[in-house]
């Protein structure tokens, strides 16, 4: 007998999301997120590296479920919560976790009272969403360097999530640049 797949496919996962109670707006904004997940996690594959894409589609969608509790940083500890709650699968609890800015190490977790854990994206699936949500404003789809500059009046340039990142920027275009061509790829 097969084993129920504790990833939820997407139409789950948006009826999660409305059961849980997100407003309009982050339903607006998952979607766009995951839409740009997609096509990342698609690019991503055809320079060679293999992408579960079940699990990118269902992250991007439920990354932002702990905004129906709370819009401050602690959404994503918490929206980890309410997926191991529903006995989802681990990986996705981690990677609703691990997307908030470029992740939060385990001493500013600590010094955030989100507990000593290390809420940095470790796994490419994790990447792509925690990547793919920084491409997006609202429900629109925007460029990495607009985020960032984001980030920086927000934070101050000396913030470690700045080149956390820029490193995860870095990243993605190392993949994409792989096709042979020296030329900077473009962003989404």
């Amino acid at each position: 007998m097969r084993r129920k797949s504790r990833i939820p496919d997407e139409e789950k996962c948006v009826n999660i999301l409305l059961e849980e109670g997100v407003n309009s707006s982050v339903l607006r904004h998952v979607l766009k997120v995951s839409e740009v997940a997609k096509d990342l996690a698609d690019r991503v594959e055809s320079k060679g590296h293999r992408v579960n894409k079940k699990l990118v589609a269902a992250g991007a969608l439920l990354h932002d479920i702990g905004r129906a509790v709370t819009h401050d940083v602690p959404h994503g500890v918490i929206g980890g919560q309410i997926v191991r709650r529903r006995k989802l699968d681990e990986r996705l609890a981690k990677i609703v976790e691990r997307h908030v800015g470029a992740g939060i190490s385990e001493e500013e977790a600590a010094k955030l009272k989100l507990g000593t854990v290390n809420l940095i994206p470790e796994t490419l699936e994790e990447k792509i969403v925690c990547y793919a949500d920084k491409l997006v404003d609202g429900d629109k789809k925007v460029e990495f360097t607009e985020t960032l500059k984001h980030f920086k009046e927000k934070l101050g340039e000396e913030h470690p999530a700045i080149r956390r990142l820029e490193e995860l920027d870095e990243f993605f275009q190392e993949i994409l640049r792989k096709d042979g061509k020296d030329e900077k790829p473009k962003h989404f």
